[in-house]
Formats: C-alpha cells, sequence, structure tokens
C-alpha cells in the first residue's frame, strides 16, 4: 500500500525521547499493564479537539480512563440497526466488557463541532445540511440541544449554551442503551455531565435541573 508514508523525523524524535525516559522509568508498570490488561475505572467521551487534554486535566495514568473522543463529545442514540457505530461500540465494550464505574461527558469552550450545528440550525451553513457532509448528519444528533436555546437572543451566549447541551443530549442518549440504563438503575455506573474552559482552566459540573452547570 504506497499511500503509507514513513512518520515525520520529529514524532520519531519524540517516540525515541519518551521510550528512553517515561517508559523505561515506567517499565514495571508497562509489563504489567501488557500482562493482565486493562481496567479503567472510566470512561470518557470527549472532543477531538487538539487543546482538551484529559488525561492531563484528571491527572491519569496509563490504564486508569478508556477514552473515546469524536466531533463535539456526542453520544447517538440507541440504534441497533446493523450499521457501523464506533461510538455507540465504544459505550457498548466500556459497559459490557470493561464494567467501568463511571461514563464522564466532556464538553467544552470554543468547540468547533457545536458551533457548526449551531450554524447549520440557524441557517449559516447550508453546506453541513448536504447529505453528503458527515459533519453535518453527526451534528444533527445535537439539534434537541439547539432547540432548547434557540430563544437565547445572544449568539455567544446561544453558542456556549450549546456547548453544554452536548453534554446533556449525550448523557440523554447514553439513558436510551438498554445495558446502560440498566447498570445505573442497578447502580453499578454513574453518569457524569462536565464542561471544560480551555482560557482559563475551569471545569464544570452538571448537578441536575434545579442548578444546572457549577463550577468544580
Amino acid at each position: 500500500m504506497s499511500f503509507a508514508k514513513p512518520l515525520p523525523a520529529y514524532f520519531a524524535k519524540r517516540y525515541h525521547g519518551w521510550k528512553a525516559t517515561s517508559f523505561e522509568e515506567n517499565k514495571a508498570w508497562y509489563r504489567r499493564l501488557a500482562d493482565e490488561g486493562q481496567r479503567p475505572r472510566a470512561m470518557i467521551i470527549s472532543c477531538c479537539d487538539s487543546r482538551v487534554h484529559v488525561t492531563s486535566i484528571f491527572g491519569a495514568d496509563q490504564g486508569e480512563f478508556f477514552i473515546h473522543r469524536n466531533i463535539a463529545n456526542l453520544v447517538p442514540p440507541y440504534e441497533p440497526d446493523g450499521e457501523a457505530h464506533g461510538t455507540s461500540a465504544a459505550v457498548e465494550y466500556a459497559v459490557t466488557a470493561l464494567n467501568v464505574a463511571h461514563i464522564l461527558v466532556l464538553g467544552h469552550s470554543s468547540c468547533g463541532g457545536v458551533k457548526g450545528c449551531h450554524d447549520m440550525c440557524s441557517g449559516q451553513a447550508p453546506e453541513l445540511e448536504e447529505k453528503s457532509s458527515f459533519v453535518g448528519r453527526w451534528m444533527d444528533i445535537l439539534r434537541p440541544g439547539y432547540e432548547r436555546v434557540a430563544g437565547i437572543a445572544d449568539e455567544e451566549e446561544r453558542t456556549r449554551a450549546l456547548e453544554k447541551e452536548a453534554v446533556l443530549v449525550s448523557i440523554e442518549n447514553l439513558m436510551t442503551f438498554p445495558f446502560v440504563k440498566e447498570a445505573v438503575e442497578d447502580e453499578r455506573l454513574a453518569l457524569h455531565g462536565l464542561w471544560h474552559d480551555i482560557g482559563n482552566g475551569a471545569l464544570e459540573e452538571y448537578r441536575g435541573t434545579a442548578e444546572g452547570f457549577v463550577a468544580l
């Protein structure tokens, strides 16, 4: 396959630096992970955005989190239609095979995917309405959230509210998965909604409909 090319030199250099330092200093831990398999405490569903570094935010070690990233940290509804569903597959594996105790949905500020959904739903991005737009069809998941914030007059405030709706829509959709619902009701699994401000490092947690998102 001629399309695959060698790594750029700076990637190779970074790898060799990691292998000689972090890996070498923690070789026994990596061997244990390899031999015993993973036992993550939690699954984190976060955005693909390169500015959101979930392991740094929570100071996580290797093997602690099962991480799934996609555009705008969205979870689709449960749809067992025989098609390819990457996010749904990750959720199924985390809950039924890894038996994670927590699922954290982590949204963030200045999310390009959420802004795209906002613009699409408000008629400012007709290209995202095209059936050929993978981003547009993925952001259809967030349309119910847009409908809940559409009445906010200020566009910046409306978009910020939609970022948090992306978290809530995902939690609502998680509960449509029978194995998630059963685990939550049996208190074997807890769902958590978080929103991270990239610029000031703040982290907000959803505390229920009465309080909404509150600073940690």
